[in-house]
């Protein structure tokens, strides 16, 4: 009996010995996965939600899906719908808390719905949500050169694009793998100067100097392509101030597949109905909102 469980013992061992070094085996490198598969006219889709953290108390926030197309260097285009995750109650506890105007109140019900935004090279058409109200009447996409990359709503989209590969090359510096991908941390002033996606996604809200850390976990398969991407960072990166952290939860799919995003060509206008040319601005007060 003996010499059997010494010989069983022995089988076991050398079992976990082999199996071991497969097992910690590093995930594949996937700036090496994603240069593979994305080329002009292919690309790959995306579906993230957007959840606030105040003080332990989470929101889902907004949600938001899309395609992104690969040009000869770097997104040459993307399709992107978001939306805020406002209900009508908390429509009423906006109101109360921005006041009782009448025409902001509108506007902030033109907000809880859908934007749709299409940028091809560095114009962004957006149409839905408060563009309802601000366009000329028959017209339903605004033309924005220069325009952000997600819309009004891109602000409280992903900020880590891994469609990027100078993006993806910075984000892996110091990175920890992990069995299913790979984990680290990353300044905003440092993704601010790799991603031209967050520059045009956040406009001018950050420096190229700002410290504000970036905590970050991505998943990816077995080709090395990113599946998921969490990140988390604090309110005050993107807004200036406000407390509370935010965590955007990203999934990703289709790598490599055909994609062809056109401009829309009618309904569009280059000016809204007062004649103004500039985004508006409107940043909705995240911290206050999860009292």
């Amino acid at each position: 009996m003996k010499r059997i469980l010494t010989g069983v013992a022995l089988v076991t061992t050398a079992a976990l010995a082999t199996a071991t070094p497969a097992m910690a085996a590093a995930p594949k490198d996937p700036v090496v996965a994603v240069k593979k598969k994305l080329s002009p006219g292919t690309g790959v889709k995306f579906t993230e939600r957007a959840t606030l953290d105040v003080d332990g108390d989470r929101q889902v926030f907004a949600r938001r899906s899309g395609v992104m197309q690969a040009g000869k260097s770097g997104i040459a285009a993307s399709d992107i719908t978001g939306k805020l995750n406002i209900t009508s109650k908390d429509l009423d506890e906006i109101e109360e808390i921005l006041g009782e105007d009448e025409e902001l109140s509108e506007l902030m019900r033109a907000m809880a719905k859908p934007e749709r935004t299409i940028r091809v090279g560095t114009t962004s058409y957006m149409s839905g949500n408060m563009w309802t109200l601000l366009l000329p009447e028959g017209h339903t996409w605004f033309k924005a050169p220069n325009g952000p990359a997600g819309g009004t709503m891109g602000i409280y989209g992903q900020p880590i694009n891994p469609a990027e590969i100078g993006t993806l090359k910075t984000l892996l510096k110091g990175a920890k793998a992990t069995s299913s991908g790979y984990t680290g941390k990353i300044t905003v002033g440092n993704l601010w100067k790799a991603s031209p996606w967050l520059r045009s996604s956040w406009a001018s809200t950050p420096t190229a100097k700002s410290k504000a850390a970036i905590s970050w976990r991505l998943t990816v398969n077995a080709a090395g392509l990113p599946t998921r991407l969490v990140s988390t960072y604090p309110v005050s990166a993107l807004l200036g101030s406000g407390k509370g952290t935010l965590s955007v939860d990203t999934t990703y799919s289709g790598w490599g597949s055909k994609v062809s995003i056109k401009a829309p060509s009618t309904e569009v206008s280059d000016k809204m109905a007062d004649g103004e040319t500039e985004i508006p601005r409107l940043e909705i007060p995240l911290s206050r909102l999860a009292d």
